[in-house]
């Protein structure tokens, strides 16, 4: 896979957690281990694309 397919490949990941986020979020029943678990998640995705694309 090309760097720009896998910058791309993370971007589409890091938008999916932010729906899943917000899903879980919207649920009156939350689950807030859930949420954070996702966030990290997230937050790493958006580590590494910062890298790559500097």
């Amino acid at each position: 896979m090309s760097l720009q397919g896998h910058v791309n490949e993370l971007a589409r990941r890091h938008k999916s957690l932010e729906k899943q986020i917000e899903a879980e979020k919207s649920h009156a029943a939350q689950d807030t281990l859930k949420v954070v678990e996702l966030k990290r998640k997230k937050l790493q995705l958006k580590d590494e694309l910062e890298r790559l694309q500097h």
